[in-house]
């Protein structure tokens, strides 16, 4: 699991302690509160497409403002050009429920662990960190309605493009080692998880979310305290956030103080009602179709975009021009991109960056001739591990879930 990024401080045990305890003693009240200030405004690419780029939320840069509250604030796409690795202060946020603490002490905070076990467990910060072997992996974090904007008819929902994802070093301790400690008992079916973001009204459901007992002990989910180096942002979770690698954001509970674990599967509002797909190849029904059988969100799907290039862009014909950009495998790695520079009629295999684990964004390279002037479609493509390439069609479903076509961008041959 350990892939460093060599731009990244690691963050020991005794540094993650220290740094808690300031943030306890600084405190982050009015940190859900907007600041004064903007930065400007930016169109994106569909209909009702303005956005107000926003400096105001702490902690972050320059946002897309998707909303206040609660936040949804985009990552402006420029920034994954600049590296595999997301900046914390330019890293998405996404939250349900509009009731977020903004004062969080690290000396009274608990992790409870409860349910169909041996011995519940309320564990201080300190004690995972210390305790605990600590683990690093770095995975793409994406929401399962990113680029909801861009579906064909339109859908209700967070209206994002392409930024509704991010891609970290995590650091924190396997949820396995935390379960095998409070002694799962025999009969577990599913391990519920809960933060401490609340409803406005009594009667809105509790955001919490489940896996399977399998999967929530298969070694890889992990409770989190650090990304990039840091202890998590407040936006981003703060102080705990659980990693479920290669499955979309809707699992990666933020501010996670509860776990339990349950002997029946799991029937709340999230796991039966919302976060929803067709049981269709690639989440994909026609627009009015009734009568699909439903079943809940899970993994992620192959996914790569052009990063150093925008719409219209021009590039000199006939001649050589170097392009590139981010590709991620979904649920496992990338086994190859392919860049195609007259709209798919021609494709060629671009050059892989460094393999930061299967669960990272990877930047590819290429060098690409465009073959007259004039207008003409830049392609790019994805396959996985598993030999699952990027379709060229795009899905529709009435939740504007897991898109995840062919990206094409138009250029001028100049």
């Amino acid at each position: 699991m350990k892939h460093r990024p060599p731009a990244i401080d690691s963050l020991s045990r005794r540094s993650f302690v220290a740094k808690m305890a300031a943030l306890g003693a600084l405190g982050f009240a009015g940190a859900a509160v907007p600041r004064a200030g903007r930065a400007g405004g930016l169109e994106l690419p569909f209909v009702n497409g303005h956005r107000e780029l926003s400096a105001e939320f702490p902690g972050k840069g320059p946002m897309i403002l998707q909303r206040t509250r609660p936040p949804l604030l985009e990552t402006p796409f420029e920034v994954f050009d600049k590296g595999v690795f997301t900046p914390n202060d330019r890293f998405y946020v996404r939250w349900h429920l509009a009731n977020i603490p903004t004062l969080i002490d690290p000396a009274t905070f608990r992790l409870k662990v409860r349910g169909h076990v041996e011995t519940p467990l309320s564990l201080t910060l300190e004690s995972l960190a210390r305790e605990f072997r600590p683990v690093e992996l770095v995975a793409v974090n994406q929401c399962s309605g990113n680029s909801r904007g861009l579906f064909e008819p339109r859908v209700a929902g967070g209206e994002w493009a392409n930024g509704a994802m991010g891609n970290a070093l995590w650091t924190g301790v396997r949820l396995r080692d935390v379960l095998d400690r409070a002694g799962v008992r025999a009969g577990a079916v599913d391990v519920r998880f809960n933060g401490l973001d609340t409803g406005i009204l009594p009667e809105t459901p509790d955001f919490v979310k489940s896996l399977g007992v399998d999967h929530a002990r298969d070694g890889e989910v992990l409770i989190a305290y650090a990304m990039n180096g840091q202890p998590l942002p407040l936006l981003n979770g703060f102080p705990l956030r659980l990693v479920v690698p290669g499955w979309y954001a809707t699992y990666w509970i933020k501010m996670l103080d509860d776990i339990e674990v349950l002997v029946e599967p799991d029937d709340n509002f999230w796991m039966k009602k919302a976060y929803l797909i067709p049981d269709t190849p690639a989440a994909d029904i026609l627009p009015g179709q009734a009568g699909v059988k439903m079943i809940p969100i899970s993994r992620m799907v192959p996914r790569s975009f052009v990063t150093n290039l925008k719409p219209d862009a021009e590039l000199p014909a006939g001649r050589h021009s170097r392009i590139r950009g981010i590709a991620f495998g979904g649920d496992t790695g990338v086994r190859s991109v392919l860049v195609s520079p007259d709209a798919g009629r021609q494709w060629q295999q671009a050059t892989l960056g460094t393999d930061h684990g299967k669960y990272s964004f990877r930047q590819w390279e290429a060098t690409i001739v465009l073959p007259a002037p004039g207008p003409t479609t830049l392609m790019v493509k994805a396959i996985n591990s598993d030999g699952v390439a990027q379709p060229e069609r795009p899905n529709w479903n009435g939740s504007g879930f897991m898109r995840n076509v062919v990206e094409s961008i138009p250029v001028r041959g100049i």
